[in-house]
């Protein structure tokens, strides 16, 4: 597996803004040069999320775009969400760039997302990669806690129970994550696997996810608030709308999202390719980006028909 490359000193924060339709502002950042690529950030995050340093998107040949979704950094809230509402915001920062057509990948909570923009942009996304993602919470096909930590099982049982509950949980969550960023970090410690546990003491590591929890939580708690909401709800559109081929991967001994609804989403979306890798688990994500990069980036690559490799 690929070691996941990060900067070795400060990163400079150059982002820009662009007003929606309906007036809201988003902030986004782009960097690299070559075939762009959306970059759709975990729950919660924000567009400084950590990715591969300006070198290697080069070197990989990628201009990778990250953005804050509404109510996350400096994204205005779009109250109300659903998952398919990223594809409108997707194709208007798209449109600021003077972007015809780009490929998408989301992990975690970007995951349904990344598929959002593929389902409903289907003139415009190229590819799609999905990491350790959910699958939608209303099929009855599967038991959609099988597997997950605790702290996630009751997160999004509230998301679908009480959402008042839920609001002032995060608010309190996320006021303690403004005030000092590495207290989630810590709680995300004591409910990871082994494998995760290894990939998070790793200090440069460390210290791109404390900048993305601050960010998210700058304004508050609301974008995290809304992202469990919209995934707990209808996401807004079906996996059988997206038509470009799609890499699915997913670290085995993930128990923030269990590998089961990756293998779920492979049989449900028609040109899934899939991996379930061993020995990794939910930050192990971040580790295969750069492959997973040069992928969305190979637009002319032969297609392997009815392909769909896993290790067990």
């Amino acid at each position: 597996m690929a070691a996941f490359p990060v900067p070795t000193g400060g990163r400079d924060f150059v982002y820009s803004d662009v007003t929606t339709a309906d007036g809201r502002r988003l902030r986004y950042e782009a960097s690299g040069d070559g075939a762009p690529v959306f970059l759709m950030h975990g729950t919660p995050g924000s567009r400084l999320g950590p990715r591969p340093r300006d070198s290697v998107l080069y070197r990989l040949g990628v201009r990778l775009i990250s953005y804050d979704r509404p109510g996350y950094g400096g994204s205005d809230r779009d109250p109300g969400r659903s998952v398919a509402s990223c594809a409108a915001d997707v194709a208007a920062i798209a449109d600021d760039l003077g972007i015809a057509s780009f490929a998408v990948v989301g992990r975690s909570g970007g995951g349904p997302h990344a598929m959002a923009a593929a389902a409903l942009l289907p003139e415009r996304v190229t590819r799609a990669a999905v990491l350790v993602s959910l699958r939608p919470s209303d099929a009855d096909d599967l038991d959609w806690y099988a597997g997950m930590n605790g702290a996630n099982t009751r997160e999004f049982s509230t998301a679908r129970h009480d959402e008042l509950k839920l609001v002032e949980s995060l608010r309190l969550q996320a006021d303690r994550t403004r005030r000092s960023p590495g207290s989630l970090l810590e709680t995300l410690r004591g409910q990871i696997s082994g494998p995760d546990r290894r990939v998070v003491r790793d200090v440069t590591f460390e210290r791109l996810l404390l900048e993305t929890y601050a960010e998210a939580m700058r304004p508050g708690p609301w974008g995290w608030i809304d992202d469990n909401l919209a995934l707990r709800r209808d996401w807004g559109f079906r996996l059988p709308e997206i038509t470009q081929r799609v890499r699915l991967w997913h670290g085995a001994d993930d128990n923030v999202v269990p590998a089961s609804h990756t293998r779920w989403l492979a049989e449900r979306i028609p040109r899934a390719e899939f991996e379930i890798q061993t020995d990794t688990a939910h930050f192990g994500a971040m580790e295969i980006l750069p492959e997973i990069l040069s992928w969305l980036a190979a637009e002319n690559e032969p297609e392997l028909v009815g392909a769909r490799p896993a290790r067990l």
